[in-house]
């Protein structure tokens, strides 16, 4: 007898919510935590921290009230870094040490929500979650076990990040309202993917919905803060930034981040409720009886897998390259009269200099951005062999090396287009800012292009793990936050040099500022070929699993 025939029924439950709903929800919290046991403490320790120690390089380099004035209205008059990182309220050590990280209430979103998508919605695709719920656990107890694990995590990212901040001897009250912020977009996000988890059978698509809940939240904050504000004050995002920490505290708009969180909370589990366990309210739609000619071969098959994905990240950088062309040109109005950034520009040879250093660290960013697009084409690799569609495909005259390589062509060529459009977008508008956009054009699209062999160094070791160890494929991502940890506070940190150089990003040449060097991206090209052959002769050889 099936699964499906012993396991009880799971629609349009009549019964009113009780304790026995929840049953086991403790132990599916124990089993999550156990799952996540190495990314999970990697961004919490990477938001809790990070945000003290940009406030430590801020008073180091910026020693004096008049000067943190200097940037902070330099700042203030820049659209495109308003749009990019938020707002600036006041000239405080503490609202200007902060203003960057503001940034991580939109990373603490992604996480939160690839942590509630991968606990709800890709267990019921996997059929795991069918196979638990014909024990004695409770309708809601994977979702609350999974809201718990994400909304706990955020909530204990913004205690620590408050600690963390006052160990720089800040305001208490800033403090206190930033690590409450960050918790808070963690919190409203968890429930948005526990939503989005309800409406697909697709983990992926789940995923994709609650990617551009977050993506037009991102763009009302940015379009709301570089215009009349607004905006703003439709996007969650909005509400993170407006809380206003070190600068006069509005501990009122806590209130609607909470609201929001709980409504969303309790639309997730009435549509739990009314939906079949692997089902969605969104129904699948039925494809025709015979597949056209478009879909002939594994890269076409793969071409169409991944299109929408390609198209979205491809979109998403060419914008933000679009916000570092506009915003190079007010960077150097920044450093005020600081004499430590003026030494370190004199010797890189004036304020062009720390512009062109400025747009060489946001490609960096961007590169990093890109190689996530590549884990995330490489990983369809192991989606599709855990929905034992693999099988089937390689059965006949389809090779597995050559189905892998259909999706890892995407994984490779996908970042490429997308640092194409960076750079384009990104170049174009620096160069019509400064009026030499015949020289600056190919200068920044050279400083998105050297991401590349970095970028598909993440690519081999996704594919080194899908072929080596298939069950620990996920574990990529923790090797993704561990690079964007070392990058972002390794040298912040003082962290010893052996470990900045296991981030490859690091060894990219730092164009336009830099001279141009190419054993260092010949070097990473390899790492990445090997990693990939290795994964790829192991996937040939190992057991489908």
């Amino acid at each position: 007898m099936s699964i499906s025939m012993i396991s009880r029924p799971k629609s349009r439950d009549p019964e009113p919510v009780s304790n026995s709903h929840f049953t086991g929800t403790l132990h599916f919290v124990r089993l999550y935590l156990r799952r996540d046991r190495i990314a999970l403490p990697l961004w919490i320790l990477i938001f809790a921290s990070a945000p003290a120690l940009y406030v430590a390089s801020i008073a180091g380099i910026y020693t004096s009230p008049e000067q943190l004035a200097a940037f902070a209205a330099t700042t203030a008059a820049s659209p495109a870094e308003i749009a990019m990182y938020g707002p600036i309220f006041n000239a405080s050590l503490g609202s200007v040490g902060v203003w960057k990280a503001g940034i991580y209430s939109t990373l603490i979103a992604v996480a939160a929500i690839l942590t509630v998508i991968r606990h709800t919605r890709a267990e019921e695709e996997n059929g795991r979650t069918e196979l638990l719920d014909s024990t004695s656990v409770g309708r809601y107890s994977s979702l609350t076990a999974a809201l718990v694990l994400a909304g706990g995590a955020s909530v204990v990212t913004g205690i620590l990040c408050t600690a963390s901040l006052l160990t720089q001897n800040l305001p208490v009250a800033g403090s206190v309202a930033f690590g409450a912020a960050l918790a808070g977009s963690g919190l409203v996000f968890s429930a948005a993917a526990a939503v989005a988890a309800q409406l697909t059978p697709s983990a992926r698509v789940a995923r994709g919905i609650a990617m551009s809940v977050l993506g037009a939240a991102f763009a009302l904050r940015a379009i709301g803060d570089a215009g009349s504000g607004t905006l703003s004050w439709f996007s969650p995002l909005g509400w993170s930034l407006q809380i206003r920490a070190y600068a006069d505290e509005r501990w009122w708009v806590l209130i609607p981040t909470l609201l929001t969180a709980a409504v969303l909370t309790w639309v997730a589990y009435a549509l739990l409720r009314r939906r079949d366990v692997g089902g969605g309210l969104i129904a699948e739609r039925e494809g025709p009886a015979v597949a056209s000619s478009s879909l002939a071969g594994t890269l076409a098959l793969a071409l169409r897998m991944q299109r929408g994905t390609l198209a979205a990240w491809t979109i998403g950088l060419g914008l933000y390259g679009l916000l570092i062309g506009s915003a190079a040109t007010s960077v150097g109005g920044q450093i005020g009269d600081s004499q430590a950034i003026r030494d370190i520009i004199t010797r890189m040879g004036g304020s062009q200099s720390l512009e062109k250093s400025f747009i060489g660290y946001a490609f960096i960013m961007l590169g990093i951005a890109a190689a996530a697009y590549s884990v995330s084409a490489a990983l369809r690799l192991h989606s599709e062999e855990t929905a034992q569609r693999v099988e089937p495909v390689t059965a006949g005259a389809v090779g597995r090396i050559r189905w892998a390589s259909s999706h890892i062509v995407f994984a490779l060529l996908g970042p490429a287009s997308a640092l194409l459009v960076a750079g384009l977008t990104a170049g174009g508008t620096y160069g019509i800012a400064n009026g030499d956009i015949g020289s600056t054009l190919p200068s920044v699209l050279g400083a998105a292009l050297v991401q590349l062999p970095a970028v598909w160094v993440l690519t081999g070791v996704t594919v080194f793990l899908f072929g080596v160890v298939p069950r620990f494929t996920p574990v990529v991502w923790g090797v993704l936050v561990a690079f964007l940890f070392i990058f972002l506070v390794g040298s912040l940190a003082r962290l010893p040099q052996w470990v900045l150089d296991l981030e490859p990003f690091t060894h990219a040449p730092r164009l336009p500022g830099a001279p141009f060097e190419l054993m260092p991206l010949v070097w990473l090209t390899l790492i990445a070929a090997a990693l990939t052959a290795t994964g790829l002769f192991a996937f040939r050889r190992r057991d489908l699993r």
